[in-house]
C-alpha cells in the first residue's frame, strides 16, 4: 500500500507547494473563488475539445481548456482595475454560472467519453501516473522560478492595481500574467486532483497560516507544513479506513481549519478573561 501511494503522495506535495503560494495572493486580492470559476472554464474547454472529436488526454485536450482559462484571465485582469466599483466575488460568480451554463449546453453534443468531465471535477489523485506527476512537477517548477524572479511585481500588484512608475498598460500585462499562469496551474491540477481538492489546497492552508503568523515568509512555510500534514492524514485515512483519498484530504484540511479557529478563539477568550472584559 505504501508503494502504491508513493506517487500520489508526491503529487500531493507538489500541489501543496504551488497552491499555498498562490493562495496567499488570492486571499489578499479578495478573489477567493476565482479558482472555481477558472476551473469551470477549463471544464467547458474540455467539453468543447471532446465535442470536436479530440481526446481529453491529448494536446488539444490540454490547450483548448487552457485557452478558455486565458480568456478568464483577461476578464479578471480588466476587472481588477474596477475594484471599488465592481465586487470581485460578484464577477467570479457571473463567470462561474456562465461557464457552467455553456458547459450544460455543450454537453448535448458531447460523446460518451464526456464522463471524463466528472473525473476532472471530482478527481482521483490515487490513480495519478508517474508521467503525469513528472509533467506537473516540470510545469510548476518553471512557474515557481518565474514567480520567484518577479515576486516583487506580483506582491505590489496584489496590494495595488498599478505598479509604481510603470503605468496602467504594463501593470495590466503583469496582472494578466499572474492570472494566466494561475490558469495554467488550475488546468493542470484539476485533471489530477479535481476541483474540490485543488480549491482546498489553494485556500485552507493559506487561511490557517494567515490566522497564526504575520510575516509572509512564515505564513508560506507554515502553509506548506499544514498542506503536507493534512495530505499525510488524508492518505492514512484512505489506506486504513478505505476512504476516497481526495475527499479524505479535503476533510483533513477542513478539520485543520476548525482546530486553528478554535485555537484562536481560545486565545482570544483567555486574553479577554485576563483583561477582565467580556
Amino acid at each position: 500500500m505504501m508503494e502504491f501511494m508513493a506517487v500520489p503522495f508526491v503529487a500531493a506535495v507538489i500541489l501543496t507547494g504551488i497552491h499555498v503560494y498562490l493562495g496567499m495572493h488570492i486571499l489578499r486580492r479578495g478573489v477567493i473563488f476565482v479558482d472555481l470559476a477558472i476551473a469551470q472554464l477549463a471544464a467547458f474547454g474540455t467539453i468543447i475539445a471532446l465535442v470536436a472529436g479530440f481526446s481529453a488526454h491529448g494536446p488539444a485536450g490540454y490547450f483548448i481548456p487552457l485557452f478558455f482559462t486565458f480568456l478568464g484571465a483577461v476578464i479578471f485582469t480588466a476587472a481588477d482595475y474596477f475594484r471599488k466599483q465592481l465586487n470581485q466575488e460578484a464577477l467570479i460568480g457571473i463567470v462561474y454560472v456562465a461557464a457552467t451554463a455553456a458547459a450544460v449546453i455543450a454537453l448535448v453534443g458531447a460523446p460518451a467519453e464526456a464522463d471524463q468531465i466528472k473525473h476532472m471535477l471530482v478527481g482521483n489523485i490515487l490513480f495519478v501516473s508517474g508521467f503525469e506527476v513528472l509533467k506537473m512537477a516540470l510545469i510548476y517548477l518553471a512557474l515557481g522560478v518565474f514567480y520567484f524572479i518577479f515576486r516583487k511585481k506580483f506582491e505590489l500588484l496584489t496590494e495595488k492595481t498599478e505598479l509604481p512608475g510603470e503605468g496602467v498598460k504594463k501593470s495590466m500585462v503583469w496582472n494578466f500574467l499572474f492570472y494566466a499562469t494561475f490558469g495554467i496551474v488550475v488546468t493542470s491540477s484539476v485533471k489530477v486532483a479535481g476541483v474540490l481538492l485543488v480549491f482546498s489546497y489553494l485556500i485552507i492552508p493559506a487561511v490557517c497560516a494567515s490566522l497564526l503568523i504575520k510575516p509572509a515568509s512564515g505564513r508560506l512555510i507554515l502553509g506548506w507544513v499544514f498542506g503536507i500534514g493534512a495530505s499525510v492524514a488524508g492518505f492514512a485515512a484512505s489506506a486504513l479506513l478505505d476512504f476516497p483519498t481526495g475527499a479524505a484530504i479535503v476533510c483533513a484540511l477542513s478539520g485543520l481549519f476548525v482546530l486553528v479557529v478554535m485555537y484562536k478563539a481560545a486565545g482570544k477568550l483567555t486574553v479577554t478573561g485576563k483583561d477582565g472584559r467580556n
